[in-house]
């Protein structure tokens, strides 16, 4: 750009008429900053504590190009050629420049360097006329922190050129995000700041973008290009939307859908722990599904081995670290899936989260056989039945299965030898402790917890004697050694 001087220069009579159009012709634009209209807007603020920003509320950001290490530049000095050069900026944002010396640039638009440039040689050159242009632009460095994958400084490359070739791209804020492996389920996409500092002073400009319109309208204005320094800030949500949540999974900014995420399933599930969740198959774990799919909850009951007849899916509770050091708790109703097919409510889990399955104060018969052949129950169950029955061993059932079913699966009670009236049932907890309880048996009776309770995977039912049998069978026991007895003397004829 001319500086100041210039127009002195064209006060001049017809020198000055011819040279302007000389100039119009010949001189290339002296800055090639971005000046987009329609960006969102921004306000101005000091080091102190800015204010936010609604996200209908606009003023004009800056989108002018500060000069910084790095930057390829172009200083001409007219009608004196032997002082025109390029010249790469160093770190320290100073260059030297023929007869006046070191020129420091560092935070000034192109414009202004013309004029500081100009300003220097006044002291040697009468009128002397500066432009400044922007060969190659240096690299865009910025911060990404808040609810993003990896927060971290990052660099971020320029596409096409500059000066000589004005199509160069500037990374947007959607491509630092992607670069930082994308926003986490726990952010705010409407509150999103963009930090800009304004050249050499120690003000900064805020803007906050709201990429949930983004999303829905599809404006790109809220996709700012970024400058060199500018720091991306997302907030932690401080409500959660399981239907927002689920379109942001779903965002090209989004964490990536595919990447496996670890997540902690306790309490009433068959195998409480740690699992590793991912999209696709489940391999036939608990429910026998396959094909694709979405790394949700009920894909994480799933993994743990499906959730036991005492489970109360209605509150089911998901605790979801955040990058602050607080958690979110998020209450999730599976029933309402099953009943209604609310599928909000089978929300996306992300790395780190964790599944509490609460214990059901009351288990309704009718709704446990229910739950027994949806996808949140393991496919069969393996129950133990011991003792005087017709098979004994192992037996595979369906989830929410009785004592009797189990005992009629293993073939009945043994004729004459079984003890009909009671049975033990030995039960592993899920803290590691063993319990052994009587139940008396009536196959008359439908599933009620003192006559045919549900059973859990892996419990064990004993069969016991009858009287009549354990009288046999030590008469058997005592009778066996007399008999040898008896036939020894027959032997030698006593």
């Amino acid at each position: 750009m001319l500086n100041t001087g210039f127009l002195k220069f064209l006060i001049q009579p017809v020198t000055s008429v011819v040279f302007l159009v000389a100039v119009s012709i010949a001189v290339p634009s002296a800055s090639l900053a971005q000046r987009q209209p329609g960006f969102p807007t921004a306000q101005t603020t000091s080091p102190n504590p800015e204010p936010r920003l609604q996200p209908t509320q606009t003023t004009t950001i800056d989108t002018n190009y500060s000069l910084g290490g790095g930057d390829r530049i172009r200083v001409n000095v007219f009608e004196v050629p032997e002082y025109t050069g390029e010249y790469q900026i160093p770190p320290g944002g100073a260059i030297n420049l023929p007869l006046i010396g070191s020129v420091p640039l560092l935070g000034l638009t192109t414009e202004q360097a013309a004029d500081e440039i100009a300003r220097r040689y006044s002291r040697f050159l009468k009128r002397p006329l500066i432009s400044v242009n922007l060969l190659s632009p240096r690299p865009i460095n910025v911060l990404v922190a808040g609810e993003v994958t990896r927060p971290g400084s990052y660099t971020l490359n320029l596409q096409g050129g500059a000066g000589d070739n004005p199509g160069v791209q500037y990374p947007t804020v959607l491509a630092a995000l992607t670069t930082a492996q994308g926003v986490t389920l726990a952010a705010d996409v409407t509150q999103v700041q963009l930090r800009r500092k304004l050249g050499r002073s120690a003000s900064e400009q805020v803007i906050t973008l709201n990429l949930k319109e983004l999303i829905q309208t599809g404006r790109l204005p809220q996709d700012i290009t970024l400058r060199d320094g500018d720091t991306i800030v997302v907030p932690t949500a401080t409500t959660f939307n399981v239907a927002e949540a689920r379109n942001l999974f779903a965002a090209n900014f989004a964490a990536d859908q595919t990447r496996p995420r670890t997540v902690a399933v306790i309490g009433e599930v068959n195998r409480p722990g740690s699992y590793l969740v991912t999209t696709g198959s489940t391999d036939g774990q608990a429910g026998g599904t396959s094909g694709s799919g979405l790394p949700n909850i009920t894909r994480a009951i799933q993994l743990a081995g499906g959730i036991t007849p005492q489970a109360n899916i209605r509150t089911i509770t998901l605790r979801r670290p955040t990058r602050v050091g607080s958690e979110q708790t998020i209450d999730i109703n599976l029933w309402q899936l099953l009943q209604s097919g609310d599928i909000n409510q089978d929300i996306i889990v992300q790395d780190g989260d964790t599944i509490v399955i609460p214990t059901a104060t009351e288990v309704n018969p009718a709704e446990a056989t229910q739950l027994a052949t949806t996808s949140l129950s393991p496919a069969r169950i393996q129950v133990g039945v011991v003792g005087e029955v017709k098979r004994p061993g192992a037996v595979d059932i369906q989830p929410n299965s009785s004592l009797n079913q189990a005992l009629l699966a293993a073939g009945g009670f043994n004729d004459a030898r079984a003890s009909r009236a009671t049975v033990d049932l030995v039960r592993l907890n899920p803290n590691g402790s063993v319990t052994k309880r009587e139940v008396k048996v009536d196959f008359s009776q439908g599933i009620n917890e003192q006559t045919n309770p549900i059973l859990r995977n892996n419990d064990v039912v004993i069969v016991n004697r009858s009287g009549i049998a354990k009288t046999g069978d030590t008469l058997g026991t005592i009778a066996g050694p007399l008999g040898v007895i008896f036939n020894i003397l027959r032997f030698f004829g006593i």
